[in-house]
């Protein structure tokens, strides 16, 4: 029976789907790793106590991309070169969603309207990556060459989430409200349609990896189409609420020490 155990467990156990699925997971996280560190490092003066939690957000991620790269290692795999139809990062990126790369790569300061876009485009982003990570604790928590890092990985996600969370409020208590919500919401809606492309991209390769058949195929790509549909209907609105979270000032230490993989 297909299902989302069993298409992760054929993935993990083929060494070239492996190799692809970390390698475009190590990607990007990278990718975000860099963009915190320049955010950090752009902070406007009146925001410069948030600086230490976005230079530790860019840490986490730095330490999951070098997880990534680990957990190939092991089983004596070079990362592969990612195809960029898979690139969930730079296709966010390049649609506009968050902070150009063209600002971030200036000197010039950011604005406090930057930050709120940083922090919106974050909430819905590590929404999804909360909840992809917490589907893989379910099935892969205890895997005994994985389970460490996905549990790792999955609490820096729930921490990163609340984070956003907590800052939004703060801001919005400061009067942004209204752009918070007019962000998020145009955030999610792009999000969600290009997931769906990536989704589409990454099962297509893994496809021909695996050697699935037409039918297999098919059967995954139209799951995928239903999703999208779900959160276009109205599966987005739960990435752009907010509550004050029971993890309070998650980011407020040091990153968590990255375990040897290898």
């Amino acid at each position: 029976m297909l299902s989302a155990k069993s298409l992760f467990q054929e993935i993990f156990d083929n060494d070239e789907s492996f190799r692809l699925f970390c390698s475009i997971a190590a990607s990007g996280e990278s990718q975000g790793g860099w963009e915190n560190g320049r955010i950090a490092a752009l902070v406007p003066a009146d925001e410069r106590e948030l600086a230490p939690k976005i230079t530790r957000h860019g840490a986490d991620e730095d330490k999951h991309g070098r997880i990534f790269y680990a957990l190939m290692r092991k089983r004596g795999l070079a990362p592969a070169e990612v195809p960029p139809e898979t690139d969930y990062t730079m296709l966010l990126e390049k649609h506009g969603i968050g902070l150009a790369h063209t600002k971030l790569n200036s000197d010039q300061p950011l604005t406090v309207r930057d930050i709120v876009t940083y922090l919106a485009h974050s909430r819905v982003t590590e929404q999804r990556a909360s909840e992809q990570m917490e589907l893989l604790c379910k099935h892969f928590g205890d895997h005994p060459d994985v389970g460490r890092a996905v549990r790792m990985i999955s609490n820096d996600e729930d921490n990163h989430l609340a984070y956003c969370h907590e800052e939004l409020l703060r801001f919005a208590y400061a009067g942004h409200g209204r752009e918070i919500q007019r962000t998020l919401r145009d955030c999610a809606l792009a999000e969600i349609r290009i997931y769906r492309d990536v989704s589409l991209a990454v099962m297509a390769h893994m496809g021909r990896i695996l050697g699935w058949s037409k039918a297999k195929a098919v059967v995954l790509a139209a799951g995928i189409h239903v999703m999208y549909a779900y959160e276009r209907f109205a599966g987005w609105r739960r990435m752009v609420t907010l509550k004050m979270p029971e993890r309070r000032d998650a980011l407020g230490g040091p990153a968590t020490p990255m375990p040897e993989f290898a």
